[in-house]
């Protein structure tokens, strides 16, 4: 299959700007960790040498908030665009061993659900992105709703959405408002049968990603919502990109994972890693086969990111993305 030229049809910028949550993932043995997946996106991000705006909103003071705000420093996140709430608690999510993997209770009205609009704005105008990326989940509450569409629409820059179908109220018309919003989507197989259910129509859920209709019906859902270019992972069968006509033209086989310990974060860090290497003016191909590489590596792992920088500094050498960036320089905003 051919491969597109890198970032087609898109504005000069010199950032990527992640919007969405900034959580801790409780675990049940009783540790918590950074996450949240615009997080997980934001932290790669700005490892591998992205100049990097996070908006986000944690609480202010509370044991969660400390812990991403350490966090936020490590990568050089701690910018402006973290809003600072003192009415909502920082996000929390407990994860909890589910069927085939995780599941996880998301807290609700947390202080990423109160994203203002007003500062992130001016914050965004300034950085020049040339990817806005979020994921659906940060839409569920209708000020961060509001405030995200708003965002997306402020610049010309491209919208990767990460679509995540948590278990949240809503969760159809949460996902059709974020493929409203998208550009581009990423999404696992099963997401995307479940969109194709939704949106298409039940027959088509019911096929296979083999299947001669499948590729009509990729097409049909990207036309119903002007979506340019779908990015579909496949665990362990790897990942493909279709254009908007539903033909695939780039993909890969995923990378063996050595010892599975988890899957928390590995999507979020092949969402990263190939938003990076577009950024390094890579193929998309290029892109997808480091992005599967990482991916298979965080399922070695506890948690989203390692804990140690040596571990983080020996993937953005790996990767060959270089020494990580100064932090943009943005006008300070009012909290």
């Amino acid at each position: 299959m051919s491969d597109p030229a890198p970032l087609p049809a898109l504005p000069p910028g010199r950032a990527v700007a992640v919007l969405g949550e900034a959580l801790v993932d409780a675990w049940p043995d009783g540790s918590q960790v950074p996450g949240g997946a615009p997080f997980n996106v934001a932290r790669w991000l700005a490892a591998f040498g992205v100049p990097t705006l996070l908006i986000t909103r944690i609480g202010r003071g509370d044991a969660g908030a400390a812990s991403l705000q350490a966090e936020l420093r490590r990568f050089g996140l701690q910018g402006p665009g973290v809003q600072i709430d003192a009415q909502h608690p920082t996000g929390r999510v407990q994860v909890l061993p589910g069927p085939g993997g995780h599941r996880f209770e998301i807290a609700p009205d947390s202080a990423w659900d109160h994203l203002d609009a007003a500062p992130a704005r001016t914050l965004l105008l300034s950085a020049l992105p040339r990817i806005v990326c979020f994921g659906s989940l940060a839409l569920r509450h209708p000020v961060a709703r509001a405030a995200i569409a708003e965002l997306a629409g402020a610049t010309p820059a491209l919208r990767l959405v990460d679509v995540n179908l948590r278990p949240v109220p809503g969760l159809r018309a949460l996902a059709e408002q974020a493929l409203g919003l998208a550009d581009w989507i990423k999404v696992n197989e099963d997401e995307l049968q479940q969109l194709l259910g939704w949106f298409v129509g039940d027959g088509a859920a019911a096929l296979t990603a083999g299947h001669p209709g499948h590729a009509a019906a990729r097409a049909a859902l990207a036309a119903r919502f002007g979506l340019q270019r779908l990015i579909v992972t496949l665990g362990e069968q790897g990942w493909y990109s279709c254009d908007a006509q539903g033909r695939r033209d780039a993909g890969g086989a995923a990378v063996p994972v050595a010892a599975l310990q988890d899957t928390v974060g590995a999507g979020d860090a092949f969402t990263a890693t190939l938003i990076a290497g577009l950024m390094h003016g890579r193929s998309l191909a290029q892109a997808g086969a480091a992005a599967s590489e990482l991916a298979s590596a965080v399922c070695g792992w506890r948690g989203a990111l390692p804990a140690d920088d040596a571990t983080v500094a020996g993937w953005r050498r790996r990767l060959g993305f270089g020494a990580p960036p100064a932090a943009l320089q943005l006008p300070p905003t009012p909290r």
